[in-house]
């Protein structure tokens, strides 16, 4: 069993640089292990802040959360991971995932293709991109945007960790069968940025897509590692309320949230005990959440390392 490591994810812009600074070194003061961007419209480029968080800390590992590869030419996200792992002296993980917000596609005036067109390319991408930082010359054809490349550059870790994020059977088995991480996010995707389809979003759900994932992994599952997104973890008395005030007006049931490993709420003892219950029960080592939940983790995931 691996030792749990945990990821807080950044979204809001800062207002200046030493913002940035700031709360790069709070997390890692918080005791995190990866700190990581999303790639979304309306938000920061992912790699130009973790250029920056790699001369702030020392010790932070650093990620995508994940890159929407219908959004890049593979060649040119390979070079631009490669570049954040040399100046990182080797600490970057690269995450992807197939996109699925249609305002931001037609915003860009990139074709908002069906599912699985989208799929498609990701299951094309993940192994041009793992060669590619791998320091292998790559010649592919469609469904890629490329033709041949060569990234030349010095290469800081001799493969640079890929973990491949979603819910849906296809890219499950994309990651099973691929990646080195596997993101868990326990709901179907839909074609806005927010969503109410928690199809997997309980701790049956999670139970369900792990035992996917083993079926398409075969031998290689147990050198997998798990991993959860963690939408809001709130430090409470009244885990009711605080569940309550995280559907709001949403059409969810109250009961899913309250039996979810997606969402944390309660006091430190009861998260600390969730936090456990993913690792014991299920296998998964790496926990990844929002910044503005990383002060209420913090305590919890202290007991379990």
């Amino acid at each position: 069993m691996r030792t749990m490591r945990f990821g807080a994810v950044m979204v809001e812009a800062p207002a200046r640089a030493e913002d940035w600074h700031a709360r790069v070194r709070r997390v890692d003061q918080l005791g995190f292990d990866v700190l990581l961007l999303p790639d979304h419209l309306g938000v920061m480029s992912p790699f130009p802040p973790l250029t920056a968080a790699a001369g702030i800390s020392d010790r932070l590992r650093l990620g995508v959360q994940v890159c929407n590869i219908n959004f890049w030419n593979p060649g040119l996200l390979a070079r631009d991971a490669a570049t954040v792992d040399l100046l990182s002296d080797g600490r970057l993980e690269l995450g992807l995932g197939a996109g699925h917000a249609q305002q931001e596609f037609e915003a860009l005036g990139i074709p908002y293709e069906l599912p699985g067109r989208r799929v498609a390319l990701l299951e094309a991408a993940v192994p041009v991109l793992r060669d590619l930082l791998a320091g292998r010359t790559v010649t592919v054809d469609q469904p890629l945007p490329m033709a041949s490349c060569d990234l030349e550059l010095p290469r800081a870790q001799p493969a640079v960790p890929i973990m491949v994020g979603g819910n849906g059977d296809r890219v499950l088995r994309i990651a099973a069968t691929q990646a080195d991480i596997v993101g868990l996010v326990g709901f179907t995707s839909g074609t806005g940025r927010h969503h109410t389809d928690l199809s997997h979003f309980t701790w049956g759900g999670l139970a369900e897509r792990i035992d996917h994932v083993r079926g398409a992994a075969g031998a290689r599952f147990d050198a997998l590692e798990l991993s959860v997104l963690v939408q809001r973890v709130v430090v409470t008395d009244d885990r009711r309320a605080a569940i309550a005030e995280f559907v709001g007006d949403a059409p969810v049931p109250v009961d899913v949230v309250a039996d979810s490993p997606f969402a944390l709420m309660g006091t430190v003892d009861h998260i600390a005990e969730q936090l456990a219950r993913l690792r014991d029960e299920h296998g998964v080592t790496y926990v990844t959440t929002f910044e503005p939940s990383t002060a209420a983790l913090a305590d919890a995931m202290a007991r379990v390392r």
